[in-house]
């Protein structure tokens, strides 16, 4: 393959050149966290601003796998790339890729029958130095550890910190209960650290536990850069190691070595009935959020 460009400035002080040394680098423990899952990326061309790719662009090479899934929000079938192999993620990276993103599912090409992860989103407020969303981080192992299951945790690259619990085959309505019940059992640790409201404005300042990346969702995959300045990545990170890191720390310039995240990631487990049972009884945050919405917006009217 023909890399272009290489000496062209990327985004956030890189030039095009790291990314793609960085994605070669990474090919190996990258791609299988990617292969299998409809991919969406964030690219950004030279002089525009980054855009979210899904449906793949008709100029796509006949070796990139692709799968259709239908688009609820949008009501049509959009066309996936499954990364699947090396030659489709370094022509990604030729494309200027640079954020990769997939579902929690893997794809039969049908959309998916298998959610493989249970995941819960670790979200600072803003200005929060990174020691509060490891202690909240920990609120949640807690709560995990309680319920007698384990999960590995990775920056994500932002400000935050993603925990995945890899899990045996459920109905994906009860994996969505059971990660709002391990929310909700975390924040009562420390209510005033950790929150699990939905709406913004009703944090209070704490650290957002965010219990919505459910079946349908998407999360930024462990090894992604991130359109941040330096382009950092998500990287895992050894429980006991969390607190002497901060997400800047790894970049794409950054070396190492094996595959830490295949290590530190524990086996799939199954969910705990009452788990289940106490998140069905839990509101579905995005619901509420709605109708809160449709509430005010009748009482400006």
């Amino acid at each position: 393959m023909k890399f272009s460009s290489l000496d062209q400035p990327l985004f956030g002080g890189a030039v095009k050149g790291d990314l793609v040394e960085y994605l070669d680098f990474v090919a190996d423990r990258f791609v299988p966290v990617l292969a299998g899952r409809p991919l969406s990326v964030w690219r950004i061309l030279r002089g525009q601003d980054p855009f979210m790719q899904k449906n793949v662009p008709k100029y796509t090479p006949d070796y990139v796998k692709t799968v259709e899934v239908w688009a609820e929000a949008s009501h049509r079938q959009i066309r996936y790339a499954l990364c699947d192999d090396k030659q489709t993620l370094m022509w990604f990276a030729n494309q200027r890729a640079v954020e990769y993103h997939v579902p929690l599912f893997v794809s039969d090409h049908s959309g998916g029958d298998h959610q493989t992860h249970m995941v819960l989103d670790v979200d600072p407020p803003e200005g929060a130095e990174f020691d509060v969303v490891v202690k909240s981080a920990f609120l949640i192992r807690e709560a995990l550890g309680q319920a007698g299951l384990e999960g590995a945790v990775k920056t994500s690259g932002a400000k935050g910190v993603h925990i995945f619990v890899p899990l045996e085959q459920h109905d994906p309505d009860d994996v969505a209960a059971a990660t709002r019940a391990v929310a909700a059992r975390a924040e009562q640790l420390d209510p005033d650290l950790a929150t699990t409201a939905y709406i913004k404005a009703e944090r209070g300042g704490k650290v957002f536990l965010d219990s919505t990346r459910a079946w349908g969702a998407t999360v930024v995959a462990a090894y992604s850069p991130r359109l941040r300045e330096g382009l950092p990545i998500s990287f895992p990170v050894p429980w006991e190691s969390l607190k002497d890191v901060t997400p800047a720390d790894f970049t794409v310039k950054s070396r190492f070595d094996d595959d830490p995240w295949t290590s530190l990631m524990p086996a799939p487990q199954r969910l705990p009935e009452d788990l289940i049972t106490q998140g069905h009884g839990i509101p579905v945050a995005r619901v509420v959020a709605m109708h809160e919405g449709k509430r005010r917006k009748r009482e400006k009217s």
